[in-house]
C-alpha cells in the first residue's frame, strides 16, 4: 500500500508506543505488519514456510513455528532500525492469527500429544459425517472437532492424555501470554457457535457428551476448549516468557496487550471491511474461500457450506476450497526455470504478471483445455486426496494464452460450485465482493476472472494486499483505541476505510460465458480426476 509517511510522527508514534502490531501464521508465510495511529503500515516483516506431508499427515513443527515467528519479527524491526533509526521496545497492541482448524493437543504439562495436523488435511471423514448427522449442522473435515472425534474412533493413545485443545493461533497466543481463549470467528472453526450468546452450541456439546460418554476419556469437551472472547475484547498480556519468545534479543518489552487470537477467515473480513451484513470477500491464496455474512441462517445443512462467524459473532456461510494456487505457482516457477536455462532471468512479479495477463488474451472457454489443481483432498467434490492434472483434447487450442487461462480457471473451480448454492438454492444476494490474496496481485486479471466466475462485481481495496496480517493489526488496534460502545463494523467503515472503497470489476459477459462452458467440462472430468487419485500414487 503506497501512503506518504510523515517520518517525524511515526517516529513518535514508535517512540511512544502508539503502534499495533499483527503477526499471522499463513500456510506458505509469516507476516508481521506494524500500523500506526492512522492504522497504515510503517514497517513489515516475514517468514516463508513449507507445511510437510509426514506419514501422510499435512504438518509443521512447533520449532518451525517459533523459528518462522522470530525471523519475521526480527525482519520487522530491522525495517523499523533501518527505515526510522529506533530500536522497537515498545507496541501499542499486539494480535496472532493463523491458518483455521486442524488439530493440537496438549497435556497437562503443556506437551505436545501428536504432531499437528493442519487444515489441509482430509483425513476425518468418518468423523465429520457422524458429527454433521447428529449435530444436523455441516461439520467439515478440517474442522478440530472433526479431528478430535476421528483420534477418538481410531483410539489413539493420546487422547486420554488432553488438557487443552486449540488452534495454531490460539497455540501461540497461549504461548506469548499464558491465556488459552480464541476470538470467536476462530472459535466458530473449532465447534459450532451459537451466535444468540457468541457461545459454543450447548446442544451440540451435550450431544458430544453422550456420543463419548462410555468411553471414559478423563475429561468433558468444555474443560478442553479454548475460552471465547469477542472482537474488542482483552486477550491477555505480553509475559516475560512470551516476549523473549518472540523476540530473543530481549528489547522488546512485556505487559504489552494482546487481543483475542483470530483465524485468517477473519482477518480477512477485517482487511476487506466485509464484517457486516450481506457483505462478502474471497480470498484467494494457498487456498481459497467465500465468505457472506448473512442477516439469517441458511434453511438447510449443505455438505458444501460451513457456517462460522465474524469477529463479532455474526453468522457467516464460508465456501471453503482446499486448493488454489498451488499448482499455478508450480507453473509459473517451471517457467522461471526455463528462461534461467536460456539465460534469462526474470523476477518473480513480472513473471507472474506477464502469465496473468496472457491469459486476458485466451479464448473464453480456454479452447478446450482443462486444469485441475488438486493438490490435497477437495471435500467439496468428494476427494480425500488430490492430483494436479492438465488435460486436452487432440483438437484443443493448446496455446500459452489458453493454458495460462485455464491455470487460471482451475482455482476457482470448485468456489463456484459452492457459491451457486448459496445463490441459486438459498437467494442470498451478494452486492459486491473484496478480493484479497496472491491471486489478486496482478492488477485486474484475477479480479476480472473472478467477476466472471461468480457473476459478481469484484472490488480489491488497495490496503487489502496487506493481508491478514495487517486484518489482526487492526483488531488489535481496536481493542486498544475504540470508544465506549464502539462496534467493529463502525470503527472499520469510519476509522480505517472511509477513503478506500477499493477499485471494482464488473462481470464482462463473455468471461461468464467462457467460464460456464468452461465449468461444464470441469464437473465432467472431475472422472479424471478421481482415476488419476486411484491409478497414480504419491511417490515416497
Amino acid at each position: 500500500m503506497e501512503v506518504m509517511v510523515n517520518e517525524s510522527l511515526v517516529r513518535q508514534s514508535i517512540e511512544s508506543g502508539k503502534t499495533a502490531l499483527g503477526i499471522e501464521l499463513g500456510s506458505t508465510r509469516i507476516k508481521s505488519v506494524l500500523i500506526g495511529e492512522d492504522h497504515r503500515p510503517i514497517a513489515s516483516g516475514s517468514h516463508e514456510w513449507e507445511n510437510r506431508l509426514e506419514n501422510g499427515v499435512w504438518t509443521y513443527s512447533l520449532e518451525d513455528v517459533w523459528t518462522g515467528l522470530q525471523s519475521s519479527y526480527r525482519n520487522l524491526a530491522e525495517e523499523v532500525h533501518k527505515k526510522y533509526d529506533l530500536t522497537l521496545t515498545k507496541i501499542g497492541s499486539i494480535g496472532i492469527s493463523g491458518m483455521m482448524h486442524g488439530y493440537m493437543v496438549f497435556d497437562k504439562e503443556g506437551n505436545q500429544l501428536v504432531p499437528f495436523r493442519t487444515w489441509r488435511n482430509t483425513i476425518t471423514e468418518e468423523a465429520a459425517s457422524i458429527l454433521t448427522e447428529k449435530f444436523q449442522f455441516n461439520i467439515p473435515q478440517r474442522w478440530n472437532i472433526a479431528h478430535l472425534y476421528q483420534a477418538i474412533l481410531n483410539e489413539e493413545e493420546h487422547i486420554k492424555e488432553i488438557d487443552f485443545l486449540t488452534t495454531l493461533a490460539g497455540y501461540v497466543h497461549w504461548k506469548l501470554t499464558g491465556e488459552k481463549v480464541l476470538g470467536v470467528g476462530e472459535a466458530s472453526g473449532v465447534f459450532p457457535i451459537d451466535s444468540t450468546d457468541n457461545s459454543y452450541n450447548k446442544r451440540m456439546m451435550e450431544e458430544f457428551n453422550k456420543m463419548v460418554a462410555d468411553l471414559s476419556l478423563g475429561w468433558e469437551l468444555i474443560d478442553i476448549l479454548p475460552g471465547i472472547l469477542n472482537a474488542g475484547d482483552a486477550g491477555g498480556r505480553l509475559t516475560e516468557e512470551g516476549a523473549k519468545l518472540l523476540d530473543p534479543t530481549g528489547n522488546l518489552e512485556a505487559g504489552i496487550p494482546l487481543c483475542p487470537p483470530e483465524g485468517d477467515a477473519g482477518t480477512g473480513m477485517v482487511a476487506t471491511n466485509s464484517v457486516a451484513e450481506h457483505t462478502g470477500n474471497v480470498s484467494a491464496g494457498t487456498s481459497i474461500f467465500a465468505m457472506i455474512v448473512l442477516e439469517k441462517e441458511l434453511s438447510q445443512v449443505y455438505m458444501e457450506i460451513d457456517m462460522v462467524t465474524t469477529p463479532t459473532g455474526k453468522p457467516v456461510a464460508m465456501v471453503h476450497c482446499n486448493n488454489c494456487t498451488s499448482d499455478l505457482d508450480a507453473w509459473i516457477r517451471v517457467f522461471g526455470e526455463l528462461l534461467e536455462a536460456m539465460g534469462t532471468k526474470v523476477n518473480k512479479p513480472a513473471l507472474y504478471d506477464t502469465v496473468y495477463f496472457k491469459a486476458l488474451e485466451g479464448d473464453r472457454d480456454c479452447g478446450g483445455l482443462l486444469s485441475y489443481n488438486y493438490y490435497s483432498g477437495e471435500p467439496i467434490t468428494g476427494f480425500e486426496e488430490g492430483r494436479p492434472l492438465f488435460v486436452r483434447t487432440p483438437d484443443s487450442e493448446f496455446s500459452l494464452a489458453n493454458f495460462a487461462r485455464s491455470l487460471l480457471f482451475s482455482t476457482m473451480g470448485t468456489l463456484k460450485i459452492g457459491m451457486d448454492i448459496l445463490t441459486e438454492k438459498e437467494n442470498v444476494k451478494v452486492e459486491k465482493l473484496l478480493g484479497h490474496g496472491g491471486l489478486f496481485k496482478t492488477k485486474g486479471v484475477g479480479q476480472q476472472l473472478m467477476a466472471g466466475a461468480l457473476n459478481v462485481p469484484v472490488a480489491v481495496m488497495e490496503s487489502a494486499g496487506e493481508g491478514g496480517a495487517w486484518g489482526i493489526a487492526l483488531l488489535a488496534a481496536y481493542m486498544q483505541r475504540k470508544e465506549k460502545d464502539e462496534t467493529l463494523e463502525s470503527y472499520l467503515s469510519n476509522k480505517v476505510f472511509a477513503q478506500d472503497e477499493g477499485h471494482c470489476v464488473e462481470p464482462k459477459e463473455e468471461d461468464r460465458k467462457g467460464f460456464a462452458e468452461y465449468m461444464e467440462r470441469y464437473v465432467d472430468g472431475l472422472a479424471i480426476q478421481r482415476s488419476a487419485v486411484e491409478n497414480l500414487k504419491i511417490i515416497g
